[in-house]
């Protein structure tokens, strides 16, 4: 058998191996796919190395992945809570900084060498290039390589035991993120209610502008007994009554505007249909609603859209995504008209295109390369995960450019995601145990002490600031503390835990900060 094929054969059996391993629970927890890593180090302990190519091409497509799903999020979340996961970011850097001098200092260790178990307890390659690159000195990769093994095991551990060391409750966490999201996108309701308002009467609903003054969409009219879709040219008589969708808020002012509510609910009629249509077509992807106009063309009105199961109240400028679930009512003579405008073809969703991936992570690729230079002796430089973090979270947020829609379906990115991690784990995993005992031989108990201090140390105080100080989300934080540590396995082991993506948003937010600040305090630390 060729090198190549036991690296093939060991790849898989180290994964297979994992996934067994993964699902024994103790006590009520279980590594699950992190156990993949735990595997990978006995194997490379005695001597099977999976291929650095493995690693890097894992990486890609776990980080591409990541950023395109929290895309769409993640520009709405630094805006509204980035200042404090930025805060836990800054805070944990600067204390693994610090426990790294001390420790030094205690130990007697020297600084080059210190300089590479702070690179390695955080994980940090592109840190590591800094700090060889600072420093001069061989030492830095020795420090590197004694404090790394455990900066990915620790930083699993830890997370994996975070709820229990914070009496956290995931599922309470995940219902704190769902009221988070109602205040972003409050519940769509529906009331009906009777014409009152005598300013009203005799008015078009065109002319009164209601979804522009209320914020809610009419979507059923009754008047003279019958039934209708209502349109731009429909008056509205005292006693008829209206079927008005939109927030709680937006409905009180409905109510405000045309009269009182009422429990009484308008039939469909024979020529009248509410239909679920899926937005495929890419013509009307990135387009707002009110560019389509489709109150005035077809008398048709999209009462609610459904995002990443978050119902939304429609509105004007709201601009469409591909994926979109679109609630409209309509005529049942202009609803084929309507659908076919949208796409409304299911197969499309699980149809994976790969040229945007490949260009995407092409981009992502050359923008890690990129160099910028801040002083003589300071250049900082995205690496490979940097690059393709920040181009997938652009392309997520922008969802389609020209032709390209950038955004694949859940299973797609799912597939994909689980993938690049199982190979990124198992390479990871190896190349760790490989160099484990023979390290520990060369130098003793005090430098694998040291790399442990560092990596745990921050993360349990930068943990119990940002819950009790901050009030920050148990999931949010899971993502924060993995974004500090750059630690992409962190991430991966909190991936099977819960279904919200809060975890990968917030990595995404913190994880370029986190890098930025390391590279600045390995040539803060080069400097003792």
């Amino acid at each position: 058998m060729s090198v190549f094929s036991v690296a093939y054969f060991s790849l898989f059996l180290i994964i297979a191996i994992g996934f067994v391993i993964g699902r024994i629970k103790i006590r009520g927890i279980s590594l699950d796919i992190s156990a993949v890593i735990f595997v990978a180090l006995l194997f490379g302990h005695f001597g099977v190395i999976i291929p650095e190519e493995f690693q890097d091409v894992g990486l890609v497509l776990f980080i591409f992945t990541i950023g395109l799903q929290a895309g769409p999020g993640f520009f709405q979340v630094f805006r509204s809570r980035g200042a404090g996961l930025v805060a836990v970011a800054l805070l944990l850097v600067s204390l693994a900084a610090a426990t790294t001098i001390i420790t030094a200092w205690l130990m007697d260790i020297d600084y080059h060498l210190a300089v590479g178990l702070f690179t390695g307890a955080l994980t940090s390659t592109p840190g590591l290039a800094a700090a060889i690159d600072s420093t001069g000195s061989s030492l830095a990769p020795i420090g590197y390589g004694i404090a790394y093994p455990f900066g990915v095991i620790g930083v699993i551990l830890f997370v994996r035991l975070l709820p229990k060391l914070l009496n956290v409750s995931i599922k309470k966490a995940e219902e704190e993120i769902d009221a988070q999201l109602l205040n972003i996108y409050p519940e769509v309701c529906n009331q009906h209610y009777v014409v009152e308002n005598e300013n009203i009467a005799g008015r078009t609903i065109g002319e009164l502008q209601v979804r522009s003054m209320t914020g809610a969409s009419i979507s059923r009219v009754l008047a003279g007994g019958k039934a209708m879709t209502p349109t731009p040219g429909t008056v509205l008589q005292k006693g008829d009554m209206v079927r008005a969708v939109g927030s709680r808020k937006a409905l009180y002012k409905v109510q405000l505007l045309i009269g009182s509510p009422t429990d009484h609910e308008i039939p469909l009629g024979a020529d009248y249909e509410v239909q679920s249509i899926l937005v495929t077509n890419k013509e009307v992807v990135n387009k707002t609603i009110g560019q389509l106009n489709l109150f005035s063309n077809y008398n048709a009105t999209i009462t609610r859209i459904r995002r990443s199961g978050i119902d939304i109240v429609p509105a004007e400028n709201f601009h469409l995504r591909f994926g979109d679930k679109l609630l409209i009512a309509a005529n049942k003579e202009n609803i084929s008209a309507v659908s076919t405008i949208f796409g409304n073809q299911e197969k499309k969703l699980s149809d994976t295109n790969m040229f945007p991936i490949a260009a995407g992570i092409v981009l992502g690729i050359l923008v890690g390369r990129l160099q910028i230079s801040f002083s003589e002796n300071m250049i900082f430089s995205p690496g490979l995960a940097g690059g393709v973090l920040i181009v997938a979270l652009i392309l997520g947020h922008l969802g389609k450019t020209g032709p390209v829609i950038w955004s694949m379906s859940a299973a797609a990115n799912q597939l994909l995601r689980q993938l690049g991690l199982l190979f990124f784990l198992a390479a990871v995993g190896t190349q760790a145990g490989a160099h484990l005992v023979e390290t520990y031989m060369s130098y003793g108990i005090n430098l694998f002490l040291a790399g442990i201090i560092i990596t745990l140390l921050p993360m349990i105080i930068s943990a119990f600031v940002a819950h009790y100080l901050l009030r920050i989300n148990l999931l949010s934080l899971f993502g924060t503390l993995t974004g500090g540590m750059t630690s992409t396995p962190g991430l991966a082991a909190i991936d099977p835990m819960t279904d919200s993506n809060a975890p990968q948003i917030a990595y995404a937010t913190v994880y370029p900060v986190a890098m930025v600040l390391l590279i600045i305090f390995v040539q803060i630390l080069a400097k003792f």
